[in-house]
């Protein structure tokens, strides 16, 4: 679960740096929340601008970020910040003892 988790985490910062061009003093914010079921983990940025699955070609090099995310956690969306931008998160169940 922890590899999941840490190769989901980079493609949600990947995401957010390549994509929400945004100024200095707006970086990007990543927090987690950690429950007696789950794993919650969310990636903050000041742009308003929303992610989108792309349909990506074989030989395509990128684009498959959020096919990863969508394939891998048990739920995961977009969810605006109370100010500016938004986060993306998701969440991973975590094993049972």
């Amino acid at each position: 679960m922890l590899a999941t988790a840490e190769l989901l985490l980079s493609e949600l910062v990947t995401n957010a740096v390549q994509h929400a061009h945004v100024l200095p003093g707006r970086e990007i914010e990543v927090s987690y929340e950690l429950s007696n079921s789950h794993l919650r983990v969310e990636v903050a940025d000041a742009s308003d601008e929303q992610p989108e699955q792309r349909a990506v070609d074989n030989n395509d090099e990128r684009g498959r970020g959020l096919l990863l995310v969508d394939a891998l956690a048990t739920k995961w969306g977009v969810s605006p910040q109370s100010i500016i931008g938004k986060f993306v998160w998701f969440e991973l169940p975590l094993p049972m003892d």
